[in-house]
């Protein structure tokens, strides 16, 4: 990564922005808090003309408005006035739009109103002429209609006129002398009588008003379509053309918004910005050479890191067959700029173990052909994992000799089985070969990490370090000369000499002992000893001993790579015994199928779980912080 400072007029970082900011990758940083060194700056204070424009047109326009077509010679103005002019002619199809969905509204709760009443054959205006008489239309539940007609109807001086029945009601007219009125209404209401308001404004009977509401609802809607195809004729006829001027404001709008990263400088007469970000540095390169014969923008690249005030962030770069790794990368937390990243590493030794413990080459070809099919269809990266791990699976299922759980059966093992496989080791006896390769992998896999501790130290100048932690070269020495006298023993050689063991491992562990006086001494801190040299040896004493149960633990740790490589045979003996087909018997092949689909889902998220432990806890402590942070580049809208 290089930090970059770019300044031109200020002006003139509208155009910088399009003509080359859009092409290349670069997180920007804001200028005022990167140039602190720097006087009179000032940060920009212009809001951006474009928003409004851009957020008006999303509202008259579809959400998808994108064309591949282009126009060259579109300005910001031209596009805000063709935008405009369109949004002008669909306010008013919009206002006709409005105006018939309320007419229409109103034609329909007029026909609501009229339409229990349809048999009532009688002019609903005419009723309105009655002097002596009043009316009431409404609507009464089946229960209550039936006891009011019962026991009521017949001592009250008023006319029922029924109309609609359904399920629930009963709907009306009641008429009732006006002399009367108050005392039948009293009546009627204790008989839960609903009212319906019914307006005047229907001619002839309720059944020709609501057939006449009825073609106007139809002559509404048909307006109603017409509408709508004019509004999308209109925006069809000038789609591209209006796609290219939001477009185009998109470009404005984003290169307009850069200027909150950018700071403000006045020299004599005339006002520059400044930007500052990170920039990769094959785009740093092609960036500078773009602009050589530009004489309005300049760029500066910061080499001294140490005069930047920002953290440098972290792309992560890797082969196309590692780069789905970066998930559990990710998820441990970004390597640093300085770090070493471990996406290839945790690549090969987490599908290496992972095949290692689930050895089968058919469930492993199911992996391998379900995950790539997966992550071809959906993309995920974690599909992509199980198709690679898959790989290793079916070779590791050659060796064991294991087809879907049948061992030795329908192939023949190339190295050895698991449950069956035992080799004989001084002081220890008998014990599983699976185990015992295991744990020399483990042994290989923890030096590994430790130097790769010790480089990522030495890049680092952090000599003390390297040369004095656990991890570092101390300890590599020592963990390695007990590997190396564990092999000695083990192959029945003679050890070295009682001296030179002393020597090889009494150095090593007194350095780690005494890490932090000799990391001062190197690097001439001059740090005396906290809370004097008695509390710092009984500290020292007790650190040792986890480093040594540590070291014991984490070798051990490993162990788990051939007892799931026997587990998974022992498991799918038990699917063939249930199935019938021990010792050679014809058993049922529906509980061989699910108990490999069971086998397969269950063992396989377990391995996969067990593996990232080890990664993580085993491997990635010795040598990873993760303490980086993720390039985010400005994106920019390129022409």
């Amino acid at each position: 990564m290089n930090f970059l400072s770019i300044t031109g007029p200020k002006d003139d970082i509208e155009r910088m922005a399009e003509q080359y900011l859009s092409k290349y990758d670069i997180q920007l940083e804001n200028a005022l808090t990167e140039l602190k060194t720097v006087r009179n700056l000032r940060p920009y204070t212009d809001k951006n003309p474009y928003e409004e424009e851009i957020r008006q047109a999303r509202e008259y326009f579809p959400q998808n408005l994108k064309t591949e077509k282009e126009f060259p010679d579109m300005t910001a103005e031209k596009a805000i006035e063709i935008l405009r002019s369109a949004e002008n002619k669909l306010e008013v199809m919009r206002r006709e739009k409005e105006e018939l969905i309320r007419q229409r509204e109103k034609c329909k709760h007029s026909m609501d109103s009229i339409y229990p009443f349809q048999e009532l054959q009688y002019g609903i205006h005419d009723l309105l002429g009655f002097t002596y008489v009043k009316y009431r239309f409404g609507r009464i539940s089946r229960e209550h209609f039936e006891k009011f007609e019962k026991y009521v109807y017949d001592t009250l001086d008023t006319v029922f006129y029924q109309c609609k029945v359904d399920e629930k009601y009963v709907w009306g007219v009641y008429f009732v002398p006006v002399s009367l009125a108050d005392k039948v209404d009293a009546v009627y209401a204790s008989m839960h009588f609903e009212n319906v308001f019914v307006p005047d404004e229907y001619e002839g009977t309720a059944k020709e008003a609501y057939e006449k509401r009825h073609q106007e609802l139809m002559e509404l809607n048909r307006e109603l379509e017409e509408n709508d195809k004019k509004i999308e004729g209109m925006v069809g006829e000038k789609y591209d053309e209006l796609a290219g001027a939001l477009s185009c404001l998109e470009r404005h709008s984003a290169s307009f918004d850069i200027r909150k990263y950018a700071a403000l400088t006045r020299e004599k007469d005339h006002v520059f910005y400044i930007l500052c970000g990170w920039m990769p540095q094959k785009d740093a390169d092609a960036f500078q050479k773009e602009i050589e014969n530009d004489e309005q923008t300049f760029v500066v690249v910061e080499d001294d890191h140490d005069n930047v005030f920002s953290t440098p962030p972290t792309e992560l770069r890797n082969k196309k067959l590692f780069r789905p790794f970066e998930m559990y990368v990710k998820m441990y937390g970004l390597p640093a700029y300085n770090e070493i990243d471990p996406t290839a590493f945790i690549a090969l030794s987490y599908s290496f173990i992972f095949g290692a413990m689930f050895g089968d080459v058919g469930q492993g070809l199911v992996l391998l052909v379900g995950g790539f099919i997966l992550y071809r269809i959906k993309g995920m990266n974690l599909a992509a994992i199980v198709s690679c791990a898959g790989i290793f699976s079916t070779i590791f299922g050659f060796l064991y000799g294991s087809f879907f759980g049948f061992e030795d059966t329908v192939i023949h093992h190339i190295w050895l089985r698991p449950k069956e496989a035992m080799m004989s080791l001084p002081i220890i006896g008998q014990m599983n070969t699976v185990f015992v390769v295991a744990i020399v992998f483990g042994m290989f896999l923890i030096l590994t990490a430790m130097i790769m501790h010790i480089i990522v130290c030495i890049r680092n100048r952090e000599m003390g370090e390297a040369l004095f932690d656990t991890n570092g070269v101390a300890g590599f020495i020592f963990y390695g000369s007990l590997v190396a006298i564990i092999f000695l023993v083990m192959s029945g050689h003679v050890l070295p000499a009682g001296m030179l063991l002393a020597i090889v491992l009494g150095i090593p562990l007194l350095a780690m002992a005494f890490k932090e006086p000799l990391t001062s001494l190197i690097e001439k801190k001059g740090e005396g000893i906290e809370g004097g040299i008695g509390m710092y040896l009984v500290q020292t004493f007790f650190e040792m001993f986890e480093v040594l149960l540590s070291f014991f633990s984490n070798t051990l740790s490993f162990v788990r790579v051939g007892a799931f490589a026997v587990s998974h045979a022992a498991m799918m003996e038990v699917v063939l015994m249930l199935a019938g087909f021990e010792n050679g018997g014809s058993g049922n092949w529906i509980i061989i199928v699910l108990g490999n689909a069971f086998v397969c889902a269950m063992e396989g998220l377990i391995v996969g779980i067990q593996v990232l432990r080890l990664e993580y806890y085993e491997l990635f402590s010795r040598y990873y912080k993760g303490s980086g942070q993720e390039f985010k580049p400005y994106r920019l809208l390129s022409k």
